[in-house]
């Protein structure tokens, strides 16, 4: 079995910054991409940013040049810098990721999700 957990949300003023932490655990063989997916109130789920085993990155347009999506393979843990926040980024995030069990076959997992507030 495999946890991903997150963490680093909270209320943060316009124009903040907060950084988001996701640490995957458990029988693990190989992480391969992680993503970051968010979901305001009374809207679905969408997609934020993805990052692959090779660390190459893809952002969702709202976000681009304000995010950044990292990772630590050694640590099998996902970071999202975000700056310059809006309010439209308020939302909870969860954290997705492609694991590889050792029997061999990938699986995919989510997180429990951390909740971002942007108000003044």
């Amino acid at each position: 079995q495999v946890q991903l957990v997150e963490s680093g949300g909270g209320l943060v003023q316009p124009g903040g910054s907060l950084r988001l932490s996701c640490a995957a655990s458990g029988t693990i063989s190989r992480v391969s991409a992680m993503a970051w997916y968010r979901q305001a109130p009374g809207k679905q789920r969408e997609f934020v940013a993805v990052i692959s085993s090779g660390d190459s990155t893809n952002y969702a347009e709202s976000v681009k040049g304000r995010f950044t999506i990292s990772r630590d393979n050694a640590e099998n843990t996902m970071y999202l810098q975000m700056n310059s926040l809006k309010p439209e980024d308020t939302a909870v995030y969860y954290c997705n990721a492609v694991v590889r069990s050792n029997n061999g076959y990938d699986y995919t997992y989510w997180g429990q999700g951390t909740r971002v507030t942007v108000s003044s």
